[in-house]
């Protein structure tokens, strides 16, 4: 398995992840039905989310550079009530976003929201991010039709690298002590993020055991730990060790950039 996630691999499991939040979707619950890991969504609003996301990045990757969004991201209001028509509009939304990656290629420039991270700002990363927005909402889909399903292996690897580079990574001054916490997935891989007044860097360690101790870290499947950092699972369900409470100052930090 390729340690980042391949161009064509990306565009397969969008595709994939968003096919199996359909199919939850389609199991019968009621479009009304709550959803726990984001308890203030219904189904519909879920499918909306994801759909409108779709839309909305189609049009930025199809874009090309810019200082700012093409379109204004919010609710989308064409998503019809209907289930089966819903369902529709989510499989077109989600082949308009795979036909725009896949005119642009992957290393063509766009604008992104993470404008001080490690990733670029490219569709190559766009895409890599989509994997993790349709791989996460498809378990919200399936945990609240009560048929939860470990994310797949090869966008949970792929995620907790993409998480931390994406999302933490930053040059804003970390407002506590230096601080190393590292993420240690069962399937033989580990990451590393440094905080400091410098800001926070993700990086992966190539030998577990091999670096200086970390002042924290958290274990568990790769899947656990991709949904522990996006806050679908308490993140002391994992096996962790050392001072835990980086973690509650992880969560609550807003860096400026």
């Amino acid at each position: 398995m390729h340690e980042v996630l391949e161009f064509p691999a990306r565009l397969r499991l969008i595709d994939e992840r968003s096919v199996a939040l359909r199919a939850a979707v389609s199991s019968g619950t009621g479009l009304d039905a709550r959803v726990p890991s984001c308890p203030e969504w219904t189904l519909f609003d879920l499918v909306r989310h994801l759909g409108g996301g779709h839309r909305f990045w189609a049009a930025v990757v199809a874009a090309g550079p810019a200082g700012a969004p093409p379109v204004e991201r919010q609710a989308v209001s064409d998503a019809p009530r209907d289930r089966d028509a819903l369902l529709e509009w989510s499989a077109e939304s989600t082949r308009r976003l795979l036909s725009a990656l896949r005119a642009a290629g992957p290393e063509a420039g766009c604008w992104a929201w993470w404008s001080v991270s490690g990733s670029p700002r490219t569709a190559g990363a766009v895409a890599r991010h989509q994997v993790q927005e349709a791989a996460v909402h498809a378990y919200d889909a399936q945990l609240a039709v009560g048929a939860a399903q470990p994310l797949p292996d090869e966008a949970a690897l792929d995620g907790v690298a993409e998480f931390l580079s994406t999302c933490c990574t930053t040059t804003s001054a970390w407002p506590h002590e230096p601080a190393v916490v590292d993420y240690h997935a069962t399937e033989g891989r580990s990451w590393r993020l440094a905080l400091s007044a410098d800001g926070a860097r993700a990086t992966r360690l190539p030998v577990p055991g091999t670096a200086p101790a970390a002042d924290a870290c958290a274990r568990g499947t790769a899947g656990e730990l991709v949904l522990a950092l996006y806050g679908r699972i308490p993140v002391d369900s994992l096996e962790l060790d050392g001072d835990r409470r980086l973690f509650d100052l992880l969560h609550a930090w807003e860096p400026e950039d």
